[in-house]
């Protein structure tokens, strides 16, 4: 059986620990998500204490079937788990991929959690995995998440208008950026620049 391009691993950070996600993560992702009722979010998908299980089991299945990898966000000091994220939409022909999925307990948000996160999952897409291009997409709607990619670093490359139809009925204009790998020096500097001063 060939090799999947994308392997389990464990990203260390200085505050945070990216963990390949599994159902041993069931109770700590349950934890998480009632920090500030993520799921009550419209505009995008946080599973709730209820379905946080058959979420694990998706993003498992995914991983089997897709290549993807799911992780859990934990912080290093406390051990506490506080969000998740993974790689998606792995077009391993290619050595294309994208960022997302991505969503951390309320308190966590606007700290510097997603600059590292991020800036761990980017180095190793581009300098191990050697990546050409690394996309996040997000909601036309949710503007707190399309102002913190461009931060990153990343272009807009365009929106996808009725991209994706809702549970209810209705459709989504997704908001699609990258960062390509002739990016990446530049945006890795002012990434650790960045991190340097949120810590």
């Amino acid at each position: 059986m060939k090799t999947r391009w994308i392997q389990p691993v464990t990203l260390m950070g200085t505050h945070v620990v990216l963990e390949p996600l599994s159902l041993d993560h069931l109770d700590g992702i349950k934890e998480a998500v009632l920090d500030g009722e993520l799921w009550k979010l419209w505009f995008t998908s946080i599973p709730s204490p209820e379905t946080v299980e058959a979420y694990i089991r998706s993003a498992l299945e995914l991983r089997e079937n897709a290549g993807w990898m799911a992780f859990v966000v934990r912080e290093k000091a406390t051990n506490k788990f506080i969000g998740s994220t993974r790689y998606c939409n792995v077009d391993e022909t290619n050595q294309r991929l994208e960022i997302g999925y991505t969503w951390y307990a309320e308190s966590y948000q606007r700290s510097a959690v997603n600059t590292e996160c991020k800036y761990l999952l980017l180095t190793h897409a581009f300098e191990k995995l050697e990546a050409i291009a690394v996309e996040f997409r997000t909601h036309w709607h949710n503007h707190k998440s399309r102002a913190a990619i461009a931060r990153l670093g990343a272009k807009q490359d365009g929106v996808l208008r009725n991209h994706t139809k809702s549970a209810n009925g209705v459709y989504r204009d997704t908001v699609v950026f990258s960062i390509i790998n002739l990016e990446w020096p530049v945006v890795k500097q002012s990434l650790e620049y960045k991190l340097s001063k949120q810590y």
